[in-house]
């Protein structure tokens, strides 16, 4: 095997790793039993297990739509996505013991959007071979978010991007929750490929963790339907790549990045956005897709192999390197840890895409090395 099929081949099992103990415990219905709930916070087992459930799926989700379906890797993605069908059967039908909140609290929007993200990543293995009772409760589920208001933040595009996910559907669907969400979102770009999380700048990963892909994926499906969204587009794809170029640039030799910011126990999934710009091949023309490999690869193994990243029975702990229980704010929880998921999404691009091959270094592992590296810029627009 080369450089990037051994890469390949270790996302997988990492990935598996991950996501396996949720997946197959929603399979037999019994996560609410098995999952534990570790959080400094109150009521949030109400919450946590749709936590786990979308942001395992939204991470899965290109793998198994477009992954290989030869050899090994082919067994394991088929597997894996008919535990991810067997697990959405498990959480929306209100018969289960696993059947999910959707109505309490704020907490289901933020969820409930990322089980619609991964409908959308994945229309054909998640939604189209779903029976037609499971498509029903699933949008049963998503409607019931309705009654759920969102923040004044980037929770405006969890509303969008459930409502997209119903339009994909053929379902009824809220245009002006669409409209509102990437109208603010636009209004609240600060420059050089950076927004606010809401009317103020954050310094943290939120225009990774949610702002940047979600926006994107929302237009990417929206925008033929008004000519104000596809404005909006045509200025969203390149701020797109300056930011995933920021991302590219914080990743330091030894796979480590700031810990800056809030939810930061989210691990490597604070790479979600520069990991979705490679598999929808929207890298700067300075960036190569294998040097984004590489870089991952390092902060996958940094936060992920550190000594109790799992419990004994494989459940991801709450810390950045490591158990580290005073990393996780209030909010949150077992199931919230899950997004680390999100930063495997390039296993969607097929074994012989650049972002595959040979090995390349990235900006700062050139950099701290003393080899040429480019000059950074800005975008001015």
């Amino acid at each position: 095997m080369n450089s990037g099929q051994l890469d390949r081949t270790y996302w997988i099992a990492m990935l598996r790793r991950i996501a396996d103990p949720v997946l197959v415990h929603l399979a037999r219905r019994e996560l609410k039993l098995k999952m534990p709930v570790e959080t400094s916070g109150t009521e949030r087992e109400k919450f946590t297990h749709l936590e786990a459930l979308g942001r395992v799926l939204c991470g899965v989700a290109p793998w198994l739509e477009t992954g290989s379906d030869e050899g090994e890797e082919g067994r394991h993605r088929r597997t894996c996505a008919e535990l991810a069908r067997e697990a959405i059967d498990a959480g929306t039908d209100p018969e289960s013991p696993d059947y999910m909140n959707f109505t309490y609290g704020g907490q289901p929007i933020v969820d409930a959007a990322f089980l619609a993200h991964a409908l959308l990543r994945a229309p054909t293995e998640l939604w189209d071979k779903l029976s037609g009772k499971v498509k029903a409760n699933v949008i049963a589920a998503l409607r019931a978010t309705r009654t759920r208001k969102p923040a004044y933040c980037n929770w405006l595009l969890f509303s969008a991007m459930i409502e997209t996910a119903l339009y994909r559907a053929g379902e009824e669907w809220d245009p002006m929750r669409v409209d509102y969400a990437i109208r603010e979102h636009d209004n609240w770009y600060k420059g050089d490929g950076v927004y606010g999380d809401g009317p103020d700048y954050h310094a943290d990963y939120y225009n990774s963790f949610v702002i940047q892909p979600m926006l994107i994926d929302i237009l990417d499906i929206v925008h033929p339907l008004d000519a104000d969204w596809h404005a909006v587009r045509e200025r969203a794809l390149p701020r797109a790549a300056r930011y995933a170029s920021q991302l590219e640039r914080l990743i330091g030799p030894d796979g480590t990045f700031p810990p800056l910011g809030r939810s930061i126990a989210y691990r490597c999934g604070a790479f979600q956005h520069l990991a979705q710009a490679a598999l929808q091949r929207r890298l700067e023309a300075n960036i190569a897709p294998a040097q984004v490999r590489c870089a991952l690869s390092a902060v996958i193994r940094r936060t992920m192999e550190a000594p109790n990243t799992f419990d004994s029975e494989g459940w991801l702990r709450i810390g950045l390197c490591g158990h580290q229980p005073d990393a996780g704010e209030p909010y949150i929880s077992t199931g919230s840890l899950y997004l680390c998921a999100a930063a495997f999404v390039p296993l969607g691009l097929p074994g012989n895409d650049p972002f595959w091959q040979g090995e390349a270094a990235w900006t700062q592992a050139k950099a701290w090395s003393g080899l040429a590296f480019p000059a950074d810029t800005a975008l001015k627009s």
